[in-house]
């Protein structure tokens, strides 16, 4: 059939000179729903949606520079800031004609995402949060040493680095607080600590995550947004999260009482064990449309 890919298909794009991957499923008529990634994974972690979403929707999932399959270039060639990757993001979407969209958000997916939705709010029919922030309360006391970091970079990075960058943190950015360790494949955190040991990662990865420090002051603004807009959302958070506190759903719920809230028994990426839960709450909340009343689910 014309324009039919259910099957995953893998592409490279140009986007101001730079290669840019992307991962996509689903017919071209579908609705599209763009899938924005998070630190330090790449469109990699969509694959579960990819493969159970693509008989309805039009799903495409893109690497931001400095990540996955797309181009690396160096921080003196490149500048690694939220603000640049929303504009690669933005003309990436421009670029395979992208004019209207659902955003799924996850971790830096949230900065970058709504950066687009406030440049282009006409092109955004609905917004999906999985454990991204918009609320300062939503940085859990992990954020210590990351926030003296951006404080005083000078006295903190190796600090920074040792944090963010080792092994047993990549672990526990998947794991977190989850007691079932069993149900977690040891490659999602050792493929992604292989791919930060790649040259010039942990100085790419670092610059970007000093600039992290832009999403912070933001929130506020990204607040007034939702509050003044009443978007469609759904927002869906794995309780055991190190990173992002449990509190943050509820703080989207003040911004947009009608969301849809659901806590899963799941971590920071709640792909890596709920996929199937996820796939059903975003097929049911894309499909439908005005919902009376907001719903919360928690873990039994």
């Amino acid at each position: 059939m014309i324009g039919m890919t259910l099957s995953t298909t893998y592409n490279t794009i140009e986007i101001n000179d730079l290669p840019i991957f992307y991962r996509e499923a689903g017919r071209r008529d579908s609705p599209t729903l763009l899938l924005l990634h998070g630190l330090p994974s790449s469109s990699r972690m969509y694959e579960p949606l990819l493969q159970r979403l693509a008989d309805r929707y039009r799903l495409i999932a893109p690497d931001y520079p400095g990540f996955g399959h797309s181009a690396c270039p160096s921080p003196s060639e490149f500048a690694y800031t939220f603000d640049h990757l929303a504009e690669i993001m933005t003309a990436f979407a421009d670029e395979l004609g992208l004019s209207r969209y659902s955003l799924f958000m996850q971790d830096y997916g949230g900065p970058v995402g709504f950066r687009m939705v406030m440049a282009h709010p006409d092109r955004t029919d609905a917004l999906i949060i999985q454990n991204a922030v918009a609320h300062e309360t939503g940085l859990s006391h992990l954020w210590g040493p990351r926030r003296a970091f951006w404080a005083d970079r000078a006295a903190h990075e190796v600090e920074l680095r040792r944090n963010l960058f080792s092994l047993e943190a990549t672990r526990r950015r998947h794991v977190g607080s989850d007691p079932r360790i069993e149900r977690y494949d040891p490659d999602l955190w050792t493929d992604e600590f292989a791919f930060l040991g790649r040259p010039g990662q942990e100085n790419i990865q670092t610059e970007l995550f000093y600039d992290y420090r832009s999403n912070v002051a933001a929130y506020p603004f990204w607040q007034e947004w939702l509050r003044r807009n009443q978007p469609r959302l759904l927002v869906i958070w794995g309780r055991h999260d190190p990173s992002f506190d449990l509190s943050e759903p509820e703080s989207y719920r003040r911004d947009v009482p009608e969301a849809d809230i659901h806590i899963l028994d799941a971590g920071h990426f709640a792909l890596d064990t709920a996929a199937d839960e996820v796939a059903a709450l975003v097929r049911s909340f894309l499909g439908t449309v005005g919902a009376s009343a907001p719903q919360v689910t928690y873990p039994q």
